[in-house]
């Protein structure tokens, strides 16, 4: 329905607007409206999101959650839909009643066609029982944050149930072992439609540690019938990508590197068509693809005077895994900062680090175990310096690299301090 929502909400739709107005007078976003109204209106979201004609499509995975959601919504956009999205990392209920007070009137109205909602797999089945999405894409299931998710099996366990929530079709990686034995459980109850995406064999073989996926130890012996893919990668070197869209090639360039860009890519085109059907356009997919921006943190490069400082995201072994791998040269000036609220460093000791031969700047306030990590690497270093606002500012103060290039690998919360010492202060802003 189009209409507004009503008069119940306006009281705390306004008391949310002027929180969220004052967060962000502060600098950056906040999840505390969000969270205020929810206490007030435990349905705000159901209510809101329930006037989009296309209803919502959610994305989910381990890794490449922010990077896909900013992909689709581009595609979706460039196909003449008004677009509701939530800013890349508010995908708990409370981020996305946040960025939903942005948009919405004061009687509630959401002027947009849909929805494509980043969602947190811990939280998944409420906020999927709220927005109650068409579609949904799973990305990846990776080791990622221990201390919260514990091992992979429950991960998988968890885009189990949250699939009970989807109401047509999911979208899933052929190459994911969970997910494949997802896929085998979805297909087999027939209520959904499956569809996948993939990477060609040799792509894979190629890479130095393919998609960095978590081994699904108890079906890896289970033979797998040959899944028929729409979108599948066919080339990854640097930004340049193929992808093949049922059966013909198609080259593009992707806006930051690696096999992981592409392969969130592969996921975005397939979910998209399978949302938009009969109006679905490839070539309207990959125009849009290639003017996108980067999402902020995500392999974006910021100029800064006669230099270019480039950001990648290290908040997991797969994320950092990756990024390195996608490194198209030796990086001449690295900065790796690494924060207290990364609870357990213990990853870093199954990254391969072989593609740094040196680092400036060891930073944040668990510098001295990423700089352990370097030693027993091998791996000379010159300075800590636990507060990253201090070491962006003496790299920067520094010589000029032969590259013109600054690398810097930060954890999230690094990487939020370091973006607003370089003038990024409004994350949503940034994103939209």
């Amino acid at each position: 329905m189009s209409r507004a929502v009503g008069w119940r909400l306006v009281f705390p739709i306004l008391v949310g607007k002027a929180l969220r107005a004052l967060a962000r007078v502060r600098g950056g976003g906040s999840a505390f409206p969000g969270w205020f109204v929810l206490k007030l209106a435990p349905t705000f979201i159901e209510s809101v999101t329930s006037q989009l004609s296309h209803g919502v499509v959610v994305v989910l995975g381990s890794n490449g959650k922010s990077t896909t959601t900013n992909m689709l919504t581009g595609i979706v956009r460039a196909h003449g839909l008004r677009v509701f999205t939530n800013p890349s990392g508010a995908n708990l209920p409370q981020g996305i009643a946040s960025s939903l007070l942005g948009q919405v009137s004061l009687t509630g109205r959401l002027p947009h066609d849909i929805g494509v909602v980043e969602v947190d797999e811990a939280f998944g089945v409420v906020i999927c029982q709220a927005l109650k999405p068409r579609a949904a894409v799973v990305l990846n299931v990776q080791i990622d944050q221990i201390y919260r998710l514990f091992e992979p099996e429950r991960v998988a366990g968890m885009f189990r149930a949250i699939a009970g929530e989807v109401g047509e079709t999911i979208v899933l990686n052929r190459e994911d072992n969970f997910l494949s034995t997802l896929g085998d459980t979805l297909e087999a109850e027939g209520r959904l439609a499956v569809q996948w995406f993939g990477t060609a064999s040799q792509v894979l073989a190629d890479a130095p540690h393919g998609q960095v996926l978590a081994r699904d130890y108890a079906h890896e012996d289970v033979a797998r019938p040959s899944r028929e893919v729409l979108a599948e990668v066919t080339a990854s070197r640097g930004t340049l990508a193929a992808i093949s869209w049922k059966g013909r090639q198609h080259e593009l360039r992707l806006s930051a590197r690696g096999l992981h860009n592409a392969v969130d890519a592969a996921g975005a085109i397939t979910l998209a068509a399978a949302d938009l059907g009969d109006d679905f356009r490839i070539d309207t997919a990959l125009t849009a693809l290639e003017s996108l921006k980067t999402v902020y943190g995500r392999g974006e490069a910021i100029t800064v005077g006669d230099r270019v400082v480039e950001i990648l995201l290290m908040k997991s072994l797969a994320s950092l895994q990756m990024n390195l791998d996608a490194l198209e040269a030796t990086p001449d000036s690295v900065l790796i900062a690494f924060d207290e609220h990364s609870r357990d460093p213990s990853w870093l000791y199954a990254a391969d680090l072989s593609a740094l031969a040196h680092v400036d700047y060891v930073s944040g306030p668990k510098a001295v175990f990423i700089a352990l990590r370097l030693d027993y690497a091998g791996i000379p270093y010159d300075h800590v310096e636990p507060t990253i606002e201090k070491a962006v500012q003496a790299m920067l103060d520094g010589p000029r690299p032969a590259s013109g290039r600054h690398t810097m690998l930060l954890d999230y919360d690094q990487m939020i301090l370091a973006r607003r010492h370089l003038g990024y202060r409004d994350l949503e802003a940034d994103a939209a």
